[in-house]
């Protein structure tokens, strides 16, 4: 393969993929080269993780190093975060290598001295993990997890980590607000077709699960996590045939299990009367018709009306299901207004969570070779040293408040990073999902009520003495050195 240079943003003009702090926008002037990418490789990562690691490798620096992933400030409105993704990212921690392929690759760029290269395909993930347990809620400064590996192990990680741990985040926490907003309601996700890619589409899958969703549309997601799935019929199975009672008998014929029936492609009333007269048909040809869907108009008006359609022809056993443009304040507003209806399908609004798609997250040395570390930037500085949360219940047993201290300190409350990786294996109790999901249900049952409700609400997250002690002394030492 040719030699390719690899040019930087001052060699001319263009976009360039450094990414990331610090990170030099570069553009690679070979044609795309045939590797197949998986979720697994090591060139899932930002330029700039290659560029320090050789820079390191220069250095013979190999000392351990201690990173925390944390998040600064939640989104407006938001109350609490749920932590996810940790299953995905010790899956990665695992099993990440450079394919020979990818080292040939790079080795084809000239941009990195073979030695390194060499190093680089041999590197594995040998470390330590810490981590809240999925479906854990989360606050601002609190460390989400604690990596303590060699500098190069924990540096090349950085990217893939937070690619996978705050995007189900962001996810988890938007399905929590719906199912704390629509208790009792099942809530299936209906959102691949409008997630940002494929592995956006199944991972917002697994971590709605985890929040509580009682399933997904996605087929992929049932093979991969066991999530169960469900489906409906589309306007288009209506519109293809010349008469809509027609459509629906040969649908049912067709697909007699779990028949639900979409109503709204013309006349959402006039197609429910048409459901109440051949639901006794259908069920005695043993396809009953377990629910009517709705997808558009004024969902609570149509909902009473083919209520009261159905329960006077004493159809009361089917169910009424909804969806088109729903998030947690539509489903708040339909629970209070008392619209009959038993679930709900979800889809743009949570694997896009529409109104917070991003967190103020980071990944931040906090101790190496032996030293706490701490990063001063004007409205980025981090608290230094290995760090653990304290969580403290009420009277009524909810969650009063939150202390973040040094490891090791003496604090009063349930410490939260726990395990989850030992010397790069993953500890032999780690949780399968369906023990997440049933611990995210315990975590918001464990919120305040107001947070429960929706209502604005802050849980204070206190700072330790000594975690502001050791910053303290951090802050005196770097300006006695000059250094700051």
């Amino acid at each position: 393969m040719a030699r390719g240079k690899i040019r930087t943003a001052a060699d001319g003009d263009g976009e360039g993929g450094g990414g990331g702090e610090g990170g030099m926008a570069t553009t690679n002037t070979l044609a795309a080269a045939p590797i197949a990418t998986t979720a697994d490789s090591l060139l899932l990562t930002d330029l700039y993780q290659l560029n320090m690691l050789a820079a390191y490798d220069a250095e013979a620096m190999t000392g351990i190093a201690v990173f925390e992933l944390f998040v600064r400030r939640l989104p407006p409105g938001r109350g609490f975060l749920m932590a996810a993704g940790l299953g995905q990212l010790v899956s990665f921690l695992e099993h990440m290598r450079l394919a020979p392929e990818e080292l040939a690759w790079l080795q084809s760029l000239d941009a990195f001295p073979p030695a390194f290269l060499d190093r680089l395909a041999a590197l594995r993930f040998t470390g330590d993990l810490d981590a809240l347990a999925e479906g854990s809620v989360v606050f601002p400064d609190e460390p989400i997890l604690r990596v303590t590996a060699p500098l190069a192990e924990a540096q090349i990680i950085e990217t893939r980590l937070v690619n996978l741990v705050h995007f189900q985040t962001v996810v988890a926490s938007k399905a929590a607000r719906m199912v704390l907003a629509a208790p009792g309601r099942q809530l299936i996700d209906f959102g691949l077709r409008r997630a940002h890619g494929a592995e956006a589409g199944l991972l917002a899958a697994r971590a709605s699960y985890l929040a509580g969703f009682d399933g997904t549309a996605t087929v992929l997601a049932h093979r991969a996590f066991g999530i169960p799935m469900f489906g409906t019929m589309a306007h288009s199975f209506v519109q293809a045939h010349d008469d809509e009672q027609a459509a629906f008998e040969r649908f049912a014929a067709a697909r007699p299990r779990e028949l639900t029936l979409l109503i709204d492609t013309y006349d959402t009333e006039r197609a429910a009367v048409l459901v109440a007269r051949i639901a006794p048909k259908l069920a005695a040809a043993g396809s009953p018709v377990r629910a009517v869907r709705i997808d558009s108009g004024d969902l609570a008006a149509h909902a009473r009306r083919v209520r009261a359609i159905l329960d006077g022809a004493g159809q009361r056993q089917i169910r009424i299901f909804a969806s088109g443009g729903l998030d947690e304040h539509a489903l708040l507003a339909l629970c209070a207004a008392g619209a009959p209806i038993d679930g709900f399908g979800i889809g743009t609004s949570l694997t896009t969570a529409a109104d917070a798609p991003a967190l103020d997250c980071a990944y931040k040395l906090q101790e190496y070779a032996g030293r706490a570390r701490r990063k001063r930037s004007e409205g980025k500085a981090t608290w230094p040293g290995r760090k653990q949360v304290y969580r403290r219940p009420g009277p009524d047993g909810r969650i009063a408040g939150d202390t973040v201290a040094l490891l090791g300190e003496t604090v009063a409350g349930e410490a939260l990073l726990r395990p989850a990786m030992r010397a790069g294996r993953r500890v032999a109790d780690f949780p399968d999902l369906a023990a997440a999901r049933a611990h995210a249900r315990a975590s918001l049952a464990l919120l305040p009520e107001p947070l429960r409700r929706l209502e604005p609400c802050a849980v204070p997250v206190a700072i330790s003495d000594g975690v502001r002690d050791l910053a303290a002394a951090l802050d005196r030492a770097c300006a006695a050195s000059g250094a700051g």
